[in-house]
């Protein structure tokens, strides 16, 4: 059961915290389970859809991005802010030169087939799937997806939610129903994270983090033990050092088409 403790919300049983599993469904579960758990229930699917209209919707929606942006802004997390063209550039970077390989590599270093993953967080949730900086996604997409996937820096997220004003004790009230087994999506991100003691850190990570956004963030193993890796998320992993790489980013349509069809790996001469 959940009880308040000191204005949080703590996880406990009869014996105190409820304890991690050994192993997820991820990883105990036949792939046909997985699938199943993944797309839920008739009415979840259709739910699922739904929310996929309106994210797609929403990418057009410029008034919405820059009242986002606006936001951030003002809460300090960049002096500048982008053009449109420059946040598509920049996260197409992002895409491929931090959250496609560091994904890749960790999940080959667990032995979880990359491909069948992606599927498997589809099946879940597509709406987070379409917007790779989360300036367009709605609040509990970026925290669904918070919870769906092993975060190799979770900073950047928890940086995001706090444009909205009950986004951060949001992410931390999802975690800790999450970890109770009462979430609505308990199942079907069961189907998704591998690690079971994900959920644990990242509810430790989200309350340090409202104490102090300063706090250290855990960064993901695979990031840490890469020299490569770790350099592109001192970029990535957080939302003010992204901003500045967005704003590097060609400011014109020629210039971005060049961009992207000449840089093939991380241009780290750019920051």
């Amino acid at each position: 059961m959940a009880m308040a403790v000191g204005g949080e919300v703590e996880v406990v049983t009869g014996m105190g915290q409820a304890p991690a599993p050994a192993m997820t469904d991820r990883l105990a579960a036949p792939p046909w389970r997985l699938v199943l758990n993944a797309v839920g229930s008739p009415r979840e699917a259709a739910g699922k859809a739904r929310k996929l209209v309106t994210a797609v919707a929403g990418l057009a929606n410029g008034a919405a991005l820059s009242d986002r942006l606006g936001r951030l802004r003002g809460l300090g997390y960049m002096d500048a802010v982008p053009t449109r063209l420059q946040l598509v550039v920049g996260s197409l970077d992002m895409l491929r030169f931090w959250i496609a390989p560091a994904a890749r590599d960790y999940y080959q270093s667990k032995g979880i087939d990359f491909r069948f993953h992606q599927l498997l967080r589809v099946l879940d949730d597509p709406a987070s799937m379409i917007d790779p900086t989360g300036f367009l996604s709605a609040r509990d997409v970026i925290i669904g997806h918070v919870m769906q996937v092993v975060h190799a820096n979770p900073r950047y997220d928890l940086e995001l939610l706090a444009s909205f004003e009950d986004g951060l004790a949001e992410m931390e009230s999802q975690v800790v129903a999450m970890l109770a087994g009462s979430h609505p999506r308990a199942r079907s991100i069961g189907a998704i994270v591998e690690d079971p003691g994900y959920h644990a850190r990242l509810l430790e990570y989200v309350r340090a983090f409202r104490r102090d956004p300063a706090a250290s963030a855990p960064v993901r193993e695979n990031v840490e033990a890469s020299g490569h890796l770790s350099r592109v998320e001192r970029v990535f992993g957080t939302l003010p050092s992204s901003l500045r790489y967005f704003g590097k980013m060609p400011r014109t349509v020629l210039g971005a088409v060049r961009h992207l069809a000449t840089v093939k790996t991380f241009p780290f001469h750019l920051v």
